[in-house]
């Protein structure tokens, strides 16, 4: 395959993820139409690149539109045994959200994101939830800090530049990854979202390197500073005995 053929290839991959990723639980089935008009790429163009992926069956043809096919559920099937949380993890979680009363989220470093693997959300109404595979940017927020400590100056240097704050910034992260790891856990008041606080410790392999974060947030009214010490220690306790399971993911680093 010559480079013309590798670009052209890469390029009909990223469109076909641009269609699949059209597909969401709120829009569960997308109009041809309204694929056109979101990629802004030709009709003919997007008939064939729904024909192939109907071929495979990650996409279904139906009276309203494509919908997500049948084969993805042999996908789905195995990142759900890949990702999930031994049972005894999971509980832990349960408790440690039921506990304080905010939704419990463990994430992982994925360049320059974080992933979420796993959440058990806050018991009362107003509560801050993201969804298991939601990518978030590592430019701010407590598990940012976190899964930031031992980073590169490299990788610091990148997160920076895909920051609203621009290449700048890396002094601010490097500022927060130092602290994290001086102070053991890290905090936020709506860096990312106004009225929005977290509070985020490691989790570690036996030899110190940070595999995920753990973290507990909610609505800042709900966290005061005073308190952010106390869940702090907690999750630092949860975190030693999810560490202690031996946690492990396909995106974490070996240990």
């Amino acid at each position: 395959m010559d480079a013309e053929q590798g670009q052209g290839g890469v390029r009909s991959v990223r469109r076909a993820l641009d269609i699949l990723s059209l597909l969401t639980e709120d829009q569960p089935t997308v109009p041809l139409r309204d694929m056109v008009e979101a990629t802004g790429l030709p009709k003919t163009t997007v008939v064939r690149l729904v024909q192939t992926l109907e071929q495979y069956g990650l996409l279904w043809a139906t009276p309203a539109g494509y919908s997500a096919g049948p084969g993805l559920w042999r996908w789905a099937h195995l990142a759900h045994t890949s990702w999930e949380l031994p049972p005894d993890t999971q509980k832990l979680l349960r408790e440690l959200a039921d506990r304080r009363g905010e939704t419990a989220n463990l994430m992982i470093r994925r360049d320059i994101h974080r992933v979420c693997v796993a959440q058990q959300e806050s018991p009362q109404p107003l509560r801050h939830v993201v969804r298991v595979g939601d990518e978030l940017p590592l430019w701010a927020g407590a598990s940012s800090k976190v899964l930031l400590i031992g980073a590169t100056d490299g990788l610091l240097q990148r997160v920076a530049a895909a920051s609203p704050h621009g290449v700048a910034h890396v002094e601010q992260l490097r500022l927060w990854a130092d602290e994290a790891a001086d102070r053991g856990w890290a905090v936020s008041h709506g860096e990312r979202d106004v009225g929005l606080t977290a509070v985020a410790v490691p989790v570690t392999t036996r030899s110190g390197v940070v595999v995920a974060s753990l973290s507990l947030s909610g609505p800042t009214a709900r966290i005061p500073e005073r308190v952010t010490a106390d869940f702090a220690e907690d999750l630092l306790q949860v975190a030693a005995q999810i560490a202690s399971q031996g946690f492990d993911h396909p995106l974490g680093p070996r240990g």
